[in-house]
């Protein structure tokens, strides 16, 4: 499949191929935006080390045409993508996790990527973009070496982006790409149900997040208004729910959690269990006879399955524990 058309205009990229199928991709600024350094910054000098100038770094691959395949448990077929551009040296795995996960557009319609080519144009127009929008670059020699470079880089699987950069760039008006983000929580109602909104947007995103909730107070403690404390772990219940119900967040993948306690948080032992307490709950449900694969009804219905948690130990817990001692938790 041969590119016949790129064409740039008013912050969106278009690729035509075949003349018969065109790729959107939106962009904060055009590829060729006019580079104005700032007067204390000279830009940077781009050394080509895989491209030549000139050169159009795709024709130094073979291509070849695919079908991208995913069957689910029962081996029904759960995407197919016919008919795409690949590089020949990839293997079929490489295809189909690519395909699947990283082409954009709606499956089925002319706006659908179809093609390495189209993958790697989203990213790397985009980032060169805003490089020569916001002058980052001491020339447009250097400009065009980095937007090759980028390119051949990528091509070859010498380096590549994070997922979000993927899902996002090329994409979204203002993307994404951080692949984790570190929160904190305060004990405070207010500030816990902003940690789960903040981390649904996040996952939404196709983005990670990790929590350390040992601010938040135990569920041995007295609220001021005479009640007992929830803590924690109940809270985490409200966490993984929004965490399960966005796990593929529009972008394909489930959601990437971690969350944290400090090893002398009285609730600890609570924390430290809670997720093997809850997967004898489904193994009992499977052998009732629930659906026990991955995506079945028994793990659906069973909490803390979409986190990594994970005890922060201090030199002063193993200390105790090299010498057999006491640990002392701390309200």
């Amino acid at each position: 499949m041969e590119e016949t058309e790129e064409s740039v205009a008013g912050g969106a990229a278009e690729v035509s191929v075949d003349d018969t199928t065109a790729v959107d991709a939106s962009i904060d600024a055009p590829v060729d935006a006019p580079i104005e350094a700032p007067a204390e910054f000279g830009g940077l000098s781009v050394e080509r080390l895989y491209s030549n100038p000139g050169h159009d770094p795709y024709n130094d691959v073979e291509w070849e045409k695919r079908t991208a395949t995913i069957s689910g448990d029962g081996g029904d077929v759960v995407f197919e993508q016919k008919d795409v551009e690949i590089p020949a040296d990839w293997s079929q795995l490489a295809t189909n996790v690519v395909v699947s996960k990283y082409f954009r557009g709606p499956l089925g319609t002319p706006k659908r990527e179809n093609s390495v080519k189209h993958m790697i144009n989203r990213v790397a127009d985009t980032i060169a973009g805003w490089g020569r929008a916001q002058g980052y670059f001491a020339s447009e020699e250097d400009a065009d070496a980095f937007h090759n470079e980028l390119k051949q880089i990528i091509l070859n699987q010498r380096a590549t982006f994070n997922s979000p950069v993927w899902f996002n760039a090329g994409v979204e008006d203002t993307p994404q790409c951080s692949a984790c983000f570190i929160l904190s929580v305060d004990d405070s109602m207010e500030s816990i149900l902003e940690w789960c909104k903040v981390e649904g947007m996040i996952f939404k995103g196709g983005s990670g997040a990790g929590v350390n909730l040992s601010r938040i107070r135990s569920s041995k403690e007295i609220l001021s208004s005479g009640g007992q404390a929830s803590g924690p772990v109940s809270f985490m219940r409200a966490a993984d729910s929004v965490a399960g119900s966005i796990k593929s967040g529009g972008k394909t993948r489930r959601a990437a959690k971690m969350v944290v306690l400090d090893i002398d948080h009285p609730d600890v032992v609570e924390f430290i269990w809670c997720k093997a307490n809850e997967e004898r709950k489904a193994y009992a449900l499977g052998d009732a006879g629930w659906d026990m694969t991955l995506n079945g009804d028994a793990w659906s219905s069973i909490q803390f399955q979409n986190a990594n948690n994970s005890v922060r130990v201090t030199d002063d817990f193993l200390d105790a524990v090299e010498k057999d001692g006491e640990w002392a938790l701390q309200s």
